[in-house]
């Protein structure tokens, strides 16, 4: 098992910026890839990045590509979204899942241990 705690979410202004922070505990030798996702009122939970805890290859789509760096401290097994020109649309909850086995990160069911969601507020 892998637990996974989210922190760092907010309030801030159209082009601010804040840091999120993924903390895991448990079996984090059978980590893979760790990813974001996030959730907005009434649509479906979307890929934001991921990052691979072997060799740190990373992912992004393309809406927060330029914008957003997903890093990793593998001493502190965290993971970290820096989130810079921020924009009303990024608004949602945020959430971090880990994979342990398989292929694929862009779908939430690549992933098998999800945190508890940190809200991410861009006002205009």
């Amino acid at each position: 098992q892998v637990q996974l705690v989210e922190s760092g979410g907010g309030l801030v202004q159209a082009g601010g910026s804040l840091r999120l922070s993924c903390a895991a505990s448990g079996r984090t030798s059978s980590m893979l890839t760790t990813g974001w996702f996030r959730q907005a009122p009434g649509k479906e939970r979307e890929f934001v990045a991921a990052i691979e805890w072997s060799g740190g290859i990373n992912y992004y789509a393309d809406s927060v590509k330029g914008r957003f760096t997903i890093s990793r401290n593998s001493a502190k097994n965290t993971v970290y979204l820096q989130m810079n020109s921020l924009k009303p649309e990024d608004t949602a909850v945020y959430y971090c899942a880990e994979k342990v086995y398989g292929l694929g990160y862009v779908r939430p069911y690549d992933y098998d241990y999800w945190g508890q969601g940190t809200q991410v507020t861009v006002s205009s």
